[in-house]
């Protein structure tokens, strides 16, 4: 799946969960960059993802995340595994 396959799927994930119908993630997008991505819509983002996309996530990987850049080549690796 391509990258801009993937952050369109993301993008009504990410606007229901931070509660944002204007945020667009894009790569160099964090948590530190909007007030409602705390800890607890992170791990709903990341199970919702999962759910949806049908990929599973290790702690490790999910730690070493930096931006949503990364996110997005995590699932398009996990994508091309499977």
């Amino acid at each position: 799946m391509e990258s801009s396959e993937i952050y369109r799927r993301l993008t009504p994930i990410f606007q229901d969960i931070l509660d944002d119908d204007d945020l667009v993630p894009s790569a160099d997008l964090t948590a530190h960059d909007v007030p409602e991505w705390d800890s607890l819509r992170h791990i709903r983002l990341i199970v919702t993802v999962e759910r949806e996309l049908e990929v599973k996530f290790t702690t490790p990987e999910i730690s070493a995340l930096e931006n949503v850049g990364q996110f997005v080549e995590l699932i398009q690796s996990k994508l091309t595994r499977a």
